[in-house]
């Protein structure tokens, strides 16, 4: 249980953060699509739905990088990273996967030094 716990306090710090910084609580997606952002580096008014998938997919798997399940492949000509899975994503019920998720996602803002 303190595990969890230590995750739930560590994940109401980052969204205490992003509320600081961005005027209101994200969720999931937001985040996920911010981290999209982040790692593709183009800043825009409006992306199309294709595009949000597109950004969110690019943060699931920079995210899931860092716990070597995938690798950067190529960077292609607009500026798009691509990834190769290199490991099968472990069984997870649906808490599981969202306790997952989350440690990763403060990994990765810990390590750019969002979280000091």
């Amino acid at each position: 249980m303190f595990i969890h716990d230590d995750l739930q306090q560590r994940w109401w710090e980052l969204e205490a953060k992003l509320v600081e910084r961005f005027g209101k609580k994200p969720d999931m997606e937001a985040i996920l699509f911010l981290i999209g952002i982040q790692e593709v580096g183009q800043i825009r008014e409006k992306f199309t739905k294709e595009q949000k998938q597109d950004l969110m997919h690019v943060a699931i798997c920079k995210l899931f990088s860092q716990s070597g399940y995938y690798e950067l492949e190529k960077t292609d000509d607009d500026g798009w990273p691509h990834f190769k899975q290199l490991n099968p994503m472990p069984e997870m019920n649906l808490a599981e996967q969202e306790n997952f998720l989350k440690d990763h996602i403060l990994l990765y803002f810990q390590d750019h030094n969002f979280l000091d």
